[in-house]
């Protein structure tokens, strides 16, 4: 059998042509581990980078110092006090007369009152507390006061409400 030169050069190409592919595809994976390798070491710098410069700096102090305040009312003023102790002395969680005065114990008649409650006792008063001793907030300026929504606490005896019950 017999090639004529044309045949031998065709099997050639093709022989070059799968070698050819062999070697691309084995440079493009090479080029895939290679880029990720890359770009796995940029992340892990840029982590060390971020993580140093996060540090504690304990050398030198800001010359702006500011003294941290609480947050919050510290105690109601004298009338909001005499309003809070008149409604605890009416609930029988306080006794004597209505100071003024945010004293410790009107301070724990309330905590008392807001425990009994089931609600939280670490803030006093508590909005709940309030509303539910009759001092919530005042709807003289709404305008339509018969429709606005206002909690059953806050409603009074003398307006019934829907369903029949008070």
């Amino acid at each position: 059998m017999t090639h004529s030169p044309a045949d031998r050069l065709g099997r050639r190409n093709g022989f070059l042509r799968c070698f050819e592919g062999l070697f691309l595809r084995r440079l493009y994976a090479v080029s895939l581990i290679t880029a990720f390798l890359l770009l796995s070491l940029g992340a892990a710098e840029a982590t060390t980078k971020k993580s140093a410069s996060h540090t504690k700096k304990t050398s030198s102090k800001s010359p702006f110092v500011t003294k941290s305040h609480a947050r919050g009312q510290a105690a109601p003023d004298a009338d909001r006090t005499r309003e809070i102790q008149t409604a605890l002395i009416r609930e029988h969680y306080l006794s004597g007369e209505a100071s003024g005065s945010w004293n410790t114990q009107t301070r724990d008649a309330l905590t008392k009152y807001q425990a009994d409650h089931g609600w939280q006792t670490k803030l006093v008063p508590d909005s709940r507390a309030l509303i539910k001793l009759g001092l919530g907030p005042s709807h003289e300026g709404l305008l339509n006061p018969d429709t606005a929504a206002i909690s059953p606490h806050e409603a009074s005896a003398n307006n019934p409400q829907p369903g029949g019950s008070r």
